[in-house]
């Protein structure tokens, strides 16, 4: 991994000359990838994203637009990030101590969920679109709402997702 990152042709963006970029990775417009950060081959990041320093993120993971991903978050391998989701990694504000969030392999993010500093959030587990996270996600779990409970398991997730797919 290095920073050999090559923007798309007529994108604009931030990668900042420290970060480490695996292979094939696509940043679009306007998004920014600061210090230090750390992402993995086959990423893809959407327009407007911010990866804050000392992000790490895993291969094959794709982060769509308008997302907040502050310092010391970790993603893993295979995760999906819906749209404007916001990580936060500071309980007190402007506290000098930050605690990241960890997002396990193979997770998937619902769009403008929103997750509290220092949680976990579980392999294969699902966070639903605009849930709030206050406490830790186990795996395979899915969860939703304000504050999010869990809900059902990844399990019944997929066969609903297949059930879905399938109508015409």
């Amino acid at each position: 991994m290095s920073n050999n990152y090559t923007a798309l042709p007529g994108v604009t963006n931030y990668v900042d000359k420290s970060a480490k970029i695996g292979k094939n990775v696509k940043v679009w417009h306007f998004a920014y990838v600061g210090k230090d950060a750390e992402i993995g081959d086959n990423v893809m990041i959407g327009s407007l994203t911010h990866v804050d320093y000392k992000v790490k993120i895993g291969d094959n993971t794709r982060i769509e637009g308008s997302v907040y991903i502050p310092p010391f978050t970790v993603i893993g391998k295979n995760v999906f990030i819906g749209p404007a989701a916001a990580f936060t990694n500071d309980p007190y504000p402007m506290s000098p101590k930050m605690a990241g969030v960890i997002v396990e392999d193979g997770a998937i993010i619902g769009g403008r969920s929103v997750f509290k500093p220092g949680i976990r959030v579980g392999s294969n587990s699902v966070v639903a679109m605009a849930a709030v996270v206050t406490k830790d996600v186990l795996p395979d779990t899915v969860v939703m709402g304000h504050p999010a409970r869990p809900a059902y398991s990844r399990a019944e997730y997929d066969r609903k997702k297949k059930e879905w797919e399938s109508k015409k």
